[in-house]
C-alpha cells in the first residue's frame, strides 16, 4: 500500500494502483452503540465522519435515555477503509442510530457484501429495527454486543431478546479496541463463507488478514 504526506505533514494511506476489487461492509445499530467508534478504531485511514454537536433541540427528538453522556451524533454516516490485500480493499459504512436516519438505512446496504449489527445490552430493543431491516434486504450478519459495563446476560438471553436464529453468529466486543474490532470482522467474513459454501460446521478461526496501521 501506497503512502503519502498531507498538507500539514502527516502520513496518509492511499490506495495501491493495484487494488480494484471493493468489498462493502455496514455497521448498524442504535443510537449511541458504539458505530462511530467502531470504525475510528480499525479503519487505516483517518475516518470520514459526519458527527455533530448535539443540542437541547436535538434532545426532544432523539431518544437518549441510557446515553446521557453523549455529546456529539454521527447525521449521515461514517466511512472507514482496510486495505486486506494489493487487489481487496474493504470499504466500512457505520450507519447513523436515531430514528429520524433510519431512511438512508437502505440505501446503505446496496451493494453490502454483510454487516454487524453492534448492540448495547442495556438496551437490547434498539436493535431490533436494525436486525429487521438486514432480515428483509437479505443481507448476512452478525451480532456485537459491545460492552458498556452494564448486567451480565448470558448469549441464551441475549438471543432470545432478539429472536435471534441460531445460525447468527452472537458476538462480545469492545469497539474502542483495534484487536476486538477486528475480530467481529473476521468473523463475519468467517460468516460469510459458511453461508456461501453450505458449510455444516464451523471452521477453525481464519488468521487476521487486517494489517496494522502503517506508522
Amino acid at each position: 500500500m501506497d503512502s503519502e504526506t498531507s498538507d500539514r505533514g502527516e502520513p496518509r494511506q492511499t490506495l495501491s494502483s493495484t487494488a480494484d476489487n471493493g468489498l462493502k461492509i455496514v455497521i448498524v445499530g442504535g443510537f449511541g452503540v458504539g458505530k462511530t467508534t467502531m470504525v475510528r478504531s480499525v479503519s487505516e485511514i483517518r475516518p470520514l465522519n459526519t458527527e455533530e454537536t448535539m443540542t437541547k433541540a436535538g434532545e426532544a427528538v432523539d431518544d437518549t435515555e441510557g446515553v446521557g453522556g453523549k455529546t456529539a451524533t454521527t447525521v449521515a454516516f461514517d466511512f472507514g477503509r482496510i486495505t486486506l490485500d494489493a487487489h481487496n480493499v474493504l470499504y466500512l459504512f457505520g450507519a447513523p442510530g436515531q430514528e429520524r436516519f433510519w431512511f438512508l438505512w437502505d440505501r446503505l446496504f446496496s451493494g453490502t457484501l454483510g454487516a454487524v449489527v453492534l448492540v448495547d445490552t442495556r438496551r437490547l430493543a434498539d436493535s431490533w429495527y436494525a436486525i429487521d431491516r438486514l432480515e428483509h434486504h437479505g443481507t448476512p450478519f452478525v451480532v456485537a454486543c459491545n460492552d458498556f459495563g452494564g448486567p451480565a446476560h448470558t448469549p441464551e438471553q441475549i438471543r432470545g431478546a432478539l429472536d435471534l436464529p441460531a445460525e447468527v453468529p452472537l458476538l462480545f466486543c469492545d469497539a474502542r479496541s483495534r484487536e476486538s474490532s477486528k475480530q467481529v470482522l473476521i468473523s463475519l467474513v468467517e460468516h460469510l463463507q459458511h453461508l456461501r459454501t453450505g458449510a455444516r460446521h464451523p471452521r477453525p478461526a481464519l488468521q487476521s488478514t487486517i494489517p496494522e496501521p502503517t506508522p
